[in-house]
């Protein structure tokens, strides 16, 4: 088996990476930076293939999509940032949308050809709060928030597995896409965001390890398409790994198919 996985040079990541390859998945760690990426799994268990990928740059999609050509069984869009500053990408989106969703559409959709299994993709519970404006995905016309920009863009995930779901079944495939969330995992994620303080509250957090358990679920139990996987405690914020239910926004179909063309329109792939 062999799993693609952004953002696996640390944090919940870099423990599906490295407890995958344990059990002998060829694991390919697509990552910004190479060599921290290759310190991390120096030492350890496993088949790995460190590549480097910018989720965030389009181009930088484009061009990992392009050079890799064998076979995806599973891809892991795990890559994200939480609650920056605002900033824009070299093809001028906005940093934090184009890495939690614009990289993962076009990613999953540039794939899509060689996966022959399932996609995992990241969300958050945060995605219940998330707000989307169809006309202005990319933030140009709203005053800009680094938290509602991070709640807007797990909701536009969740959104997306349901249109990637249906796409897939229409057209016969057998391949999966399934939604994860790691609850509320002791990471950096929080680094930028007010947020940050609940690194300190041991009983509304779990450690990466556990923050990687829904993952790893999601890759490799036998879900239906479309299950969103996360920890079975209070609130969905720590426990262990359950098929449970995304907000009733993220099961809207009609908005995930407007927001599907709108996303294509604006990133040239996926039409």
């Amino acid at each position: 088996m062999t799993v693609v996985i952004t953002g696996a040079g640390g944090g919940i990541g870099l423990v599906t990476a490295r407890e995958l390859a344990r059990v002998g998945a060829r694991v390919v760690l697509a990552v910004r930076n190479v060599d921290k990426a290759r310190r991390a799994v120096a030492g350890m268990r496993g088949d790995f293939d460190v590549r480097r990928l910018d989720v965030a740059d389009l181009d930088s999609v484009r061009a990992f999509a392009t050079s890799y050509t064998g076979a995806v069984d599973v891809l892991i869009n795990n890559a994200g940032v939480m609650d920056i500053p605002a900033a824009r990408t070299a093809q001028g989106l906005d940093v934090q949308t184009a890495t939690n969703y614009f990289g993962p559409f076009v990613l999953t959709n540039l794939l899509l050809p060689r996966l022959t299994d399932r996609v995992v993709t990241v969300s958050s519970q945060l995605h219940r709060f998330g707000r989307l404006d169809l006309d202005d995905l990319d933030w140009r016309t709203r005053k800009y928030n680094g938290l509602a920009v991070y709640e807007a863009s797990k909701l536009a995930v969740v959104l997306f597995s349901l249109e990637l779901q249906r796409r897939l079944t229409a057209s016969g495939s057998h391949v999966r896409s399934v939604i994860a969330h790691p609850g509320v995992a002791r990471t950096g994620l929080v680094t930028h965001s007010p947020l940050r303080f609940v690194n300190r509250l041991p009983f509304l957090v779990q450690d990466v390890e556990h923050g990687a358990l829904p993952l790893m679920y999601a890759a490799t139990q036998d879900v239906p398409g479309n299950a969103y996987v996360g920890p079975d405690g209070l609130f969905g914020f720590t426990g262990s790994p359950l098929v449970r239910k995304p907000s009733r926004a993220g099961l809207d179909g009609a908005v995930a198919k407007r927001l599907w063309q709108a996303t294509a329109a604006l990133t040239g792939t996926g039409t």
